[in-house]
């Protein structure tokens, strides 16, 4: 099996799943003063580059320009200030976030009650209802049926809030359930194909099955952790898709009877079950899956290269992700990274749109995958980038994406939604408490996150 990907990951890529979402609450305002406030003008000339005739387009990207992410971003534009010389002129900043995810979002909350918004902006992709019902973006302009088809659909559908597409992702990502060959061999288990996952009841067979084998192993059959922050619903969430329940009611204003369902309560129960099955160790053990004492692990795409470069000892897999008893074979796997869009400051939509479409693309895609190993967000550069064709276990995580990718809930109160989840899995499975009152002491901090925009 060819390994052509050794290079590691940054600890900050790991954030790029959603790393921004709680700090997206800061943004919630309304943008009521854009209409008469001004924007900075530039002319030509006062840019290097910007000439006569040219349409000035202004774009904030999230990241540090001297990281390799940045230097993907910045080729990007420049690409663009090329390709359509004498008609656009494209103008990045870098404005990055800060530990606490802050510092960019801060600049676009000051921004929107200043007036003084870019025509493009990047936006977190669990972000992008919140971003669109407060009036911080608007839909781009009408793409074709092609262009849209160049995008992979858990991209589009992240994209579009109440019908409307507002962002394209610049690049995509997944959780694995990733498996070490050589323990399952061991114990005699064989991994079913992708489309053919593990049910709950067949996995937890399949941990019972390990236990009394990791336990001379001085391990757990699963690596598994219920982290504060964006992780868990990012992770975890997928259970409660391939269950048949959804976190939040079709247009992301409602959650009774969807955050509290059954097919929630089901969800946290199995979960409680392989705690207190002793599947899993109920506080976290750094580098139990890499150091070999657990068969499984569930993590980011970025594992794969960790494994690759830091523990080449590890025969590593990737399973299809587990579902529900009653899975129907839908989209639930998890999803969802950093998108562009056309602010609703910008007056020029049009070319804002090609902007996006150009950040987004194909050529783009492969250039950020080339720098900093992150996925792209198209099929074509998925198909033209090698690793994808030759390595089984990148080539199982395109499959997933492409198959059954699944974004975060879009609701305008998604940071909300995202808290409630990982504390109710922290109550519930941890801390053995009732799923139904902990479940609807949810729904009611989360019916009053909504009611402004019930009443709007």
């Amino acid at each position: 099996m060819k390994r052509s990907v050794r290079r590691v990951r940054k600890k900050s890529g790991r954030r790029k799943a959603g790393g921004t979402a709680m700090a997206a609450a800061a943004v919630l305002l309304t943008a009521g003063c854009l209409a008469g406030c001004q924007k900075k003008q530039v002319n030509p000339g006062d840019i290097a580059g910007f000439d006569p005739g040219e349409q000035y387009l202004s774009l904030w990207v999230h990241s540090i320009e001297d990281t390799e992410e940045g230097q993907a971003y910045r080729q990007s534009v420049d690409r663009f200030n090329e390709v359509y010389n004498g008609q656009y002129f494209a103008d990045i900043e870098f404005v990055p976030r800060n530990d606490s995810g802050g510092g960019y979002s801060d600049k676009v909350n000051a921004s929107v009650m200043a007036g003084s918004l870019p025509d493009v902006l990047t936006v977190d992709g669990p972000n992008i209802a919140a971003y669109a019902a407060n009036g911080i973006i608007q839909p781009l302009a009408e793409l074709t049926q092609e262009e849209k088809g160049a995008y992979l659909e858990s991209i589009l559908e992240q994209g579009t809030y109440q019908g409307k597409l507002y962002a394209l992702g610049v690049m995509e990502s997944s959780v694995g359930m990733y498996y070490n060959k050589d323990i399952l061999a061991e114990a005699g288990i064989s991994v079913p194909e992708a489309g053919n996952p593990w049910t709950w009841s067949e996995f937890l067979e399949i941990l019972e099955e390990l236990k009394p084998l990791m336990e001379e192993k001085n391990g757990y059959p699963l690596d598994m952790t219920f982290p504060v922050g964006e992780a868990s619903i990012y992770y975890y969430a997928p259970f409660v898709w391939s269950n048949g329940g959804n976190l939040v009611s079709e247009d992301g204003l409602g959650v009774d009877g969807f955050f509290n369902s059954e097919e929630m309560k089901e969800t946290l129960g199995f979960f409680r079950v392989v705690v207190e099955k002793g599947y899993m160790a109920e506080a976290p053990i750094d580098h139990l899956f890499e150091s070999g004492r657990a068969a499984f692990k569930f993590d980011g795409a970025w594992e794969v290269n960790t494994v690759y470069q830091n523990y080449p000892d590890i025969n590593l897999g990737v399973a299809p992700y587990v579902t529900g008893d009653n899975w129907d074979g839908g989209r639930y796997t998890p999803t969802g990274s950093w998108a562009y869009a056309a602010s609703s400051g910008t007056e020029h939509l049009e070319g804002a749109t090609e902007l996006v479409k150009w950040m987004s693309g194909v050529e783009s895609g492969m250039r950020i995958w080339e720098l900093s190993k992150t996925f792209p967000s198209t099929y074509e550069a998925f198909d033209d980038i090698d690793v994808f064709q030759t390595d089984e276990n990148y080539a199982a995580l395109y499959e997933q994406l492409k198959e059954y990718g699944h974004p975060r809930p879009k609701t305008p109160v998604y940071p909300q939604v995202s808290t409630s989840f990982q504390q109710a899995l922290e109550s519930v499975a941890l801390g053995g408490q009732e799923s139904g009152p902990v479940l609807d002491k949810s729904v009611e901090r989360i019916n009053a996150k909504l009611e402004r925009y019930i009443r709007k």
